[in-house]
């Protein structure tokens, strides 16, 4: 069940980078985060009242809330990572936040056997390389590099957090609630000061009607995303840490499928053999 849910995770995780990478082609990549995550903050907020979620506050809570706060920095960190390029280096080293979580639970005594160890090497190695690295060309900035690993940092000390917010069913729904809340917050008042300093909130000459129009894109974004965090908090509690980190980071995989298939990308060489090595290793992690 650990790896039913964690490639469940990496499934949603996957398709929901790639929907947000197609808004962002239209919008502010700040304005997505937030738009997407108001929808998802609606439907979770119904969610928690028809469930009776909200019986389950705690202290645990604050788990949720560290994670809705870091994960719009690690977002904007990687964007801004992107913009300074080259993608093909920037992707892959973002992934690497699957060290986070590993490294949590190898902290807490969990001892993958000699087949998942393997397993982990190889899916790390696969999720690098599905990414496109650029093996040779102009160098990096340190910049890029740097605010690559801080997002990397990020999204796996997301991961870490938002498995421990919560123990049951219900309390994952408030769970993810209050974290959602809390992005919208953080990312409504980074949005509010860029519009502040003069950046645009919309391109030039779209209005709301913009942002209504791309709804359903923009809900399906913030609620496979949430549904992403669900299902790996899931995964976490039912099984090793190690496991469950590494199959729900296997999205670079699905995003890059998702574009072959649907805006019709090349994989590159590199590419085709690290979602080799990733299903190679998604195997030994499951059987080992």
């Amino acid at each position: 069940m650990t790896a039913l849910f964690a490639l469940a995770t990496s499934l949603m995780w996957g398709l929901a980078d790639f929907g947000g990478g197609l808004l962002t082609r239209r919008f502010p990549a700040l304005t997505v985060v937030v738009a997407s995550q108001c929808v998802a903050v609606v439907v979770l907020g119904a969610i928690v009242v028809a469930t009776g979620g909200w019986t389950e506050w705690g202290p645990q809570l604050w788990f949720a809330v560290g994670a809705g706060l870091v994960g719009p920095v690690a977002m904007l960190a990687f964007y801004k990572a992107l913009a300074l390029g080259p993608m093909g280096v920037v992707s892959p080293l973002g992934s690497l936040g699957v060290a986070v979580p590993v490294s949590v639970g190898l902290f807490l005594g969990e001892r993958p056997g000699l087949a998942q160890f393997a397993g982990i090497a190889v899916a790390v190695a696969g999720i690098v390389l599905a990414g496109g690295p650029e093996l040779r060309g102009a160098p990096v900035q340190r910049q890029a590099v740097l605010l690559t690993l801080l997002a990397a940092f990020g999204f796996g000390a997301v991961m870490a957090l938002i498995a421990e917010a919560s123990s049951t069913v219900t309390g994952l729904f408030l769970a993810l609630f209050v974290q959602r809340v809390t992005n919208v917050v953080a990312g409504g008042t980074a949005l509010y000061v860029s519009v502040r300093r003069g950046a645009a909130a919309l391109p030039e000459g779209a209005d709301m009607r913009a942002i209504w129009a791309s709804l359903p894109a923009l809900a399906f974004v913030g609620l496979a995303d949430v549904a992403a965090n669900g299902t790996y908090a899931i995964a976490a509690q039912r099984g090793p840490v190690t496991m469950a980190a590494v199959l729900a980071s296997l999205y670079p995989v699905v995003t890059a499928l998702a574009a072959r298939g649907v805006l019709k990308e090349r994989l590159r060489g590199i590419q085709a053999a690290g979602a080799g090595l990733a299903l190679v290793g998604t195997v030994l992690l499951a059987t080992g």
